[in-house]
């Protein structure tokens, strides 16, 4: 089955008005650990085992590219995998595209993997993947002596890459923070004799930063202005195979977690989520809104620190969220929107010009969403301001726009609007979030997808 151009029905749902949420659920593995433990596994000279894989398309689709670049990579067990790795600079030419589904993450980190082999690949992906921007990713590498042989407009999908003999190490300022860049630079720079740093402005996720150590590679970090880091990786190491669990997904966590906040009389206990200081911007903005929020069995796995979180609902009130906590939470401005719905006063989320190259132009999406709910919301700029009323009408359809993130935010809005809220595809969902609908169910959301599907 080839994911380009996802021609599926789209499979609507309807979330309705739900009693309290109760029990203790784990969501899937987190997807940015899930990617890079395939990559690192393939880069790794012998036999690499993870437990606890996010099995979502986009995680499934990096697998077979792995595999494709001649990686051995097979599926032991749920969640259960293992890759037997080429070694940095070992990789193959594949014989077909390499085809990315939906996964950003995936293409871009792969792109920079690819760079450090003397060898050519095609990247694509599907009509989604193939709208969002490449030429950033593309800029450094081509620094370094990448040759993109050919690409879409504006650098876009489908490209074609040809890595040189000899890579060129580089210091790259990346102009946003992103750790898809720095991961893309770093990654190629395993293959770059010499010293190949990033320097951030803003710190972003630290996981590839965090992996390459734990398979033995050098790096070193230092801090970088007032909030940046520079990052600096010794070339051409000889990585070592290391097992890895990989923590629930906090980017998953937060629909759960967000419901069990705004369903009244609702206690949840998500189990095993990182809580690595870098993703957990969510949770600070949350308590900052009066959410009652725990930390329970906190415990370090995989080089990755995680715990158990209880969440029960609260009443929230409005705050501002500065620009520079948009790179620990860039994934879960969407479903705190809705948090922000049923708080009293004015949640203003600040800076969000990264939204607008998301799986869709995730502002002009949540504000849509807002709309169909009868919350009230404006924007000014890149920042999108929520007025909570304590609650939202709901009765509205909301468009996806092939947006998985979309499609979870709305239904656990539904779970406690006025009136059922409809998303208008749920199939997205998979890509990160496979068991999003029994999990949920199984705390008690009234979720419906098979009476309103066509």
């Amino acid at each position: 089955m080839s994911s380009t151009g996802h021609a599926a029905l789209p499979v609507p749902a309807l979330a309705r008005r739900s009693p309290a949420l109760k029990g203790r659920v784990r969501v899937p593995g987190d997807k940015s650990v899930s990617h890079r433990s395939l990559i690192f596994g393939a880069l790794t000279i012998g036999e690499t085992r993870i437990s606890g894989l996010l099995e979502g398309e986009d995680v499934l689709n990096t697998a077979k590219a792995c595999a494709a670049l001649g990686a051995d990579v097979e599926r032991v067990g749920e969640g259960e995998w293992r890759v037997h790795g080429l070694g940095v600079g070992g990789l193959r030419a594949p014989e077909g595209v390499l085809d990315f589904g939906n996964a950003g993450t995936g293409s871009r980190l792969m792109m920079g993997m690819v760079a450090g082999n003397p060898i050519t690949a095609t990247f694509d992906g599907d009509a989604s993947l193939r709208r969002r921007p490449m030429r950033r990713i593309l800029d450094p590498l081509e620094q370094m002596g990448v040759e993109v042989v050919e690409a879409a407009e504006g650098g876009r999908l489908p490209l074609t890459l040809k890595g040189p003999q000899e890579l060129v190490p580089i210091t790259y300022e990346s102009p946003v923070a992103s750790a898809q860049i720095k991961s893309a630079v770093l990654l190629a720079g395993l293959g770059a004799p010499g010293e190949t740093t990033v320097i951030e402005k803003e710190a972003s996720r630290d996981h590839t930063e965090r992996m390459l150590t734990h398979f033995g590679a050098e790096v070193t970090v230092e801090p970088y202005g007032e909030h940046g880091r520079k990052v600096t990786l010794k070339g051409r190491p000889e990585l070592k195979p290391a097992p890895i669990r990989v923590p629930a997904d906090p980017s998953s966590a937060a629909f759960p977690l967000v419901a069990a906040l705004i369903v009244p009389g609702s206690e949840v206990v998500i189990e095993g989520v990182m809580t690595n200081p870098l993703r957990t911007g969510l949770l600070i903005t949350l308590k900052e809104m009066g959410a009652d929020i725990s930390f329970e069995n906190e415990r370090v796995e995989g080089g990755e620190s995680v715990a158990d979180i209880r969440v029960r609902a609260s009443a929230l009130t409005g705050v501002s969220v500065p620009a520079e906590r948009a790179p620990s939470m860039i994934d879960e401005y969407p479903v705190l929107a809705v948090a922000a719905a049923f708080a009293s006063g004015e949640t203003r989320m600040n800076g969000l010009s990264e939204l607008r190259v998301k799986e869709s132009d995730r502002l002009a999406a949540v504000a849509d969403g807002l709309a169909q709910a009868g919350a009230a919301y404006r924007i000014e700029g890149d920042d999108l301001i929520v007025t909570g009323a304590g609650g939202a009408a709901g009765g509205g359809t909301v468009a996806t726009h092939m947006d998985h993130r979309i499609a979870m935010s709305f239904l656990v809005m539904g779970l406690a609007t006025d009136k059922p809220l409809k998303v208008d595809d749920i199939s997205f969902i998979a890509t990160s979030f496979p068991t999003f609908l029994p999990q949920m169910r199984g705390l008690g959301a009234l979720i419906d997808s098979e009476a309103v599907a066509g």
